[in-house]
Formats: C-alpha cells, structure tokens, sequence
C-alpha cells in the first residue's frame, strides 16, 4: 500500500497463497479484512476488480460516478481507475486478479482496456450463467489455495468468466478495432506529455484524418476531444485525491503554465480546479 496525498494505491497482495495472481471471495468475505478505513476510502489499485451483486442494494463510486447496485449489477474497476468499494447490504461475488493472471484472450481485450465499460446490468436470463461462473471459479480457487495444486484450470475458468462477460449486451457491438485499441493505448502512456492529436497519429501510423474517422467510428468523438477527456478525469483525480496544488496537478499533466491548465480545465469540467476540489 502507498499513500499518494489523500489517494492509498494498492498493489496486488493474495493473503491466501503468495504469488498467486488472482482471488475469488464473497463481498462479506472481503470487508471482514479490511479495515474501515479502507471500506470507506478512495483508492486506486494495481489489478482488476469484479464484483457481480446477487442480492441487496447499494452504490459503489468509480471514476467520480456513483453506480447503483441492486441483484444483476456486474461492476468491472481496471487497474488505475479509483473507485470507493461497494456500500449498502450487497452480496457479491468478488474476483480481483492481476492483467497477467488470465490466459490471453482476443475476445477479452477490449473488457480488460483502461477504457472498458464499468457497469452492466446482467439480462434476467444471463444470470444463473454468470452466478455458476463466479461460483465454479471460487470453487477452483479454494482448491487451489487449499492443496497448492496447480494453477491452470483457474486461468481457464477465469477466462470463461471474462469471456462471458465481454458477451453481454453493454459490451457488444462486434470486435474492437485494433487500430482504435493502439490510440487508446499510445493515449495511456502519453497523455500526461502530449494533447496534440498529431503527435498520436504518427506513433500509431495514421494521418490525423484518419485517426479521428477511427476515433468517431468507434465512440463517436474525435481524437482530440478523447485526449482532453483523458487528461481532465486524470486532473479530476489528482485534484479530489491528493494534496497536489492546482498548478501541481497541472505541471503534472503537461502544462507549463498554471494558468492554462485553469482554463483547460474550466472548459473541460464546467467549473474551476478549485471549485471541483471543493
């Protein structure tokens, strides 16, 4: 654990079998080990976490959003994201692993993305699947933790699970495009040291007109207003999360100026940095 200002990082930690890269518990299960401190508190960790609620009510917080939960939530937090765990009288299936745990698998890739969706609601008839899924792989897991056995028969059921998921309606419309998926990717690993469209469609290979009909294809937005949007929910972070000052916050994100940063932020949040803190 690493305390960044206000915002406690996680990094992945088995408490059952040491190295192994994946736990699958009941929500009940999870919150008798943590403290109340860390129930209630926001963070961000270093693995995937899914939480499929079987029964109860309540919300979880993910990304500034609150997200209702009641039976057929299935929540999806990936590495990075901050999120508040879930409140409320939920029962939940919980599975938290690591991106190199499951085996590789095409039709997973864009649920695995730092862009992939967060929340669905499980239609009434896929749900009995997903619960056998959940309930196979914890299943697995006890044996695994219990007699040291091997662990390929998880990766698989942690596969079929993530597979299953990636089915469901909200995360449907046919495969990602790998050409989108390489933005997305480049724009991971560099929107803290550039805006420019231009500068993105040389790394991936693309003119710039053709990064933006890739980009508008595939969510309806141009590339610039995607990179914007990265670098304002990561602005939005470092400002609710940490003791950074706004021109801190912004010198991290690239800007030379604090006053630039103020009016990119502005324009992008509705309000000021420091009224979004407040």
């Amino acid at each position: 654990m690493v305390r960044s200002g206000q915002l406690v990082e996680f990094g992945f930690s088995n408490p059952d079998r040491p190295r192994l890269g994946l736990e699958a518990v009941d929500l009940a299960q999870l919150r008798r080990r943590l403290s109340e401190n860390t129930l209630t508190q926001v963070h961000r960790t270093d693995f995937h976490q899914l939480f499929l609620v079987t029964a109860g009510r309540g919300s979880c917080m993910v990304d500034f959003v609150d997200h209702p939960c009641g039976p057929g939530t299935l929540l999806h937090v990936s590495p990075g994201r901050v999120l508040r765990l879930p409140t409320g009288t939920l029962k939940a299936h919980v599975v938290l692993f690591t991106p190199a745990f499951p085996p590789p698998l095409d039709g997973a890739r864009p649920l695995l993305s730092p862009f992939g969706p967060v929340r669905w609601v499980v239609p009434a008839g896929e749900r009995a699947v997903l619960d056998r899924a959940a309930r196979d792989l914890r299943h697995e897991y006890r044996r695994v933790v219990g007699s040291g056995a091997p662990v390929e028969l998880l990766r698989q059921l942690t596969g079929v699970l993530l597979l299953r998921i990636a089915r469901l309606p909200a995360a449907s419309g046919g495969p990602g495009d790998p050409r989108f998926e390489r933005f997305q990717q480049e724009l991971e690993r560099s929107f803290a040291v550039t805006r420019n469209a231009a500068d993105y469609a040389a790394r991936v290979g693309y003119s710039v007109r053709s990064l933006n009909r890739i980009c508008v294809a595939a969510t309806g937005r141009s590339a610039k207003a995607l990179i914007d949007a990265r670098v304002a929910l990561e602005a939005k972070r470092l400002l609710v999360h940490t003791d950074l000052s706004s021109a801190a916050v912004g010198h991290r994100l690239g800007f030379s100026e604090a006053t630039n940063f103020t009016k990119f932020f502005t324009r992008e949040a509705g309000v000021s940095p420091g009224a979004f803190r407040q």
